[in-house]
């Protein structure tokens, strides 16, 4: 069975940074694909970052390019997201997503309409607060 587990959330001031951590459990760290959503109560999830490991691409929203940052590290089956120059505008709860296996590429995730669609697997989330 596939488990997430994210943490590393917290409340923040604007320009600040945190490291959210995903850990990962029930499948092979090799041929898979790694997401970080983000949810705002009322509004659509949002992709935020993506990393697949079958041509080790990553897919960055705009709104996040430039100061997020998704890393693997495989010999603990743990995912990273780094956020760093925190906006309000990224007050969210961020949820970690897996497929395994994933027959795509990092660049689907900007073509699909909902990339959510992709993922087999989600953890519970962890909520960031970022404060002006």
């Amino acid at each position: 069975e596939v488990q997430l587990v994210e943490s590393g959330g917290g409340t923040v001031q604007a320009g600040g940074s945190l490291r959210l951590s995903c850990a990962a459990s029930g499948f092979p760290f090799d041929d898979f694909a790694i997401g970080w959503f983000r949810q705002v109560s009322g509004k659509d999830r949002e992709a935020v970052a993506c990393f697949t490991s079958s041509d080790e691409s990553t897919y960055y929203a705009d709104s996040v390019k430039g100061r997020f940052t998704i890393s693997t590290d495989s010999a603990k089956n743990m995912v990273y997201l780094q956020m760093n120059n925190l906006k309000p505008e990224d007050t969210a709860d961020y949820l970690c997503a897996a497929s395994h296996p994933a027959h795509w590429t990092a660049v689907a995730m900007g073509i699909m309409e909902d990339p959510a669609d992709l993922f087999d697997s989600w953890g519970p989330g962890t909520q960031v607060t970022v404060s002006s």
